[in-house]
């Protein structure tokens, strides 16, 4: 949705990128690199609960970098499950 790109923008193109190839400003400066949502690998075996787990409790949730912060706070299950459907458009 609208709303999904424009709290992507907001909140997780710094890091993940514009086009959310995990390469944002700020990507450079992390030990681990952000997840790559263009990339089709990425998708593999990995469902949307998943992924929506990462957004709400963080990367360490699932196993991922501390460095992805929970957005729990910020966005109801609602958006999250908006923000998972956003990020699949974005593969290739």
């Amino acid at each position: 949705s609208a709303d999904a790109a424009a709290t992507f923008a907001a909140m997780c193109s710094s890091c993940h990128g514009v086009a959310g190839a995990g390469d944002g400003i700020a990507a450079s400066a992390l030990p681990v690199k952000p997840a790559n949502f263009s990339d089709a690998a990425f998708w593999t075996g990995r469902t949307d609960e998943a992924v929506a787990k990462a957004i709400k409790e963080g990367g360490p949730s699932v196993g991922k970098s501390p460095m992805m912060a929970p957005y729990g706070g910020a966005l109801d299950d609602a958006a999250i499950a908006e923000m998972v459907t956003y990020l699949k458009t974005l593969k290739k």
